[in-house]
């Protein structure tokens, strides 16, 4: 039995350890910042807070403390908002003592530094051998893993869509329809590319799972939290309401957005899409002010080259 600790105990962080602790290979620690989310782990199996009616396997153990989600691990997730990453990381650092496996699966990028979450724990690596021991360790009947070494096309892919989710939320709202939403989702991945592959990313990791895959999905499903906070400033509330209304759960684009915006500015990367939205989230901009914004760009062709 190998013993893995997963820090952060939201929707997403919940459901990892569900998947690493239906397995009688895994003995899981889940460490949660909430009380409310300890205590209903381990009265009632389930995260009532963040991931409710899904039960959290026996093998998943909930604690607070780092000192004992670490003791032992030889593989640590973390799946912490990537605003946090940084501060937790530096709590973790003492109690880190076997020089376990790190797993990154937090969504993000750093707003003060712009960095990806695995510059930020410093601990990233292309090895596949790695990758494989991730790959089994996660891997079941029902989840399956690829892996992938383009690092940066990975991360910035599972970021960036979280903007176009948004932007997606915003055509929802607004009761614009299915193909203005494909046209939204298409023009995204093609600007997520290029940032991508500015930052020195490969285009085909962004037409693979962690582009297109999770885009299509964070854009469309009723789930996503990005996507929901779009539905709702394209409905006319407000964010700093919207916020509030999310009782603790986090919408990384919100974040992401403001960092993306500073690194296509650094690299001469034309992103429209995250300019409007970044306009609509910061600047007070209204959703059919932003929309026409991007309707009224001067015409060019489709397939420009995504290096630029």
């Amino acid at each position: 039995m190998s013993r893995i600790a997963v820090i952060g105990a939201g929707a997403w962080g919940t459901a990892i350890s569900i998947v690493l602790g239906r397995t009688a290979k895994h003995e899981v620690k889940l460490w949660a910042y909430e009380t409310e989310v300890r205590d209903s782990i381990q009265s009632a199996r389930m995260n009532s807070l963040f991931l409710p009616g899904q039960r959290i396997p026996d093998g998943v153990h909930s604690t607070g403390d780092f000192a004992e989600a670490l003791n032992g691990a030889e593989m640590v997730v973390s799946a912490m908002p990537s605003q946090h990453c940084r501060q937790l990381f530096e709590q973790m650092a003492p109690h880190l003592h076997s020089n376990p496996l790190v797993a990154s699966a937090t969504k993000g990028l750093e707003q003060t530094t712009l960095l990806r979450m695995s510059e930020v724990i410093t601990v990233a690596s292309k090895d596949s051998e790695l990758a494989k021991v991730i790959q089994r360790a996660f891997s079941d009947p029902t989840f399956r893993v690829y892996t992938n070494d383009d690092v940066v096309g990975v991360e910035l892919g599972g970021s960036l869509k979280n903007i176009i989710a948004i932007a997606a939320g915003v055509c929802h709202g607004l009761n614009l329809g299915h193909n203005s939403v494909a046209a939204l989702i298409t023009r995204g991945l093609a600007e997520i590319t290029r940032l991508a592959v500015a930052c020195g990313g490969r285009p085909e990791t962004l037409s693979g799972l962690a582009g297109l895959g999770d885009l299509v999905l964070t854009c469309t499903g009723d789930l996503s939290r990005n996507r929901s906070v779009g539905v709702e400033l394209g409905r006319g509330r407000k964010l700093p309401e919207i916020v509030a209304g999310m009782h603790g759960m986090v919408a990384e684009g919100i974040f992401t957005t403001n960092a993306a915006m500073q690194l296509a500015k650094a690299g001469g990367v034309e992103m429209p899409i995250t300019e409007q939205m970044y306009a609509v989230l910061n600047e007070g901009k209204s959703p059919r002010d932003a929309i026409q914004s991007l309707m009224t760009r001067t015409s060019k062709p489709e397939t420009e080259s995504t290096s630029i």
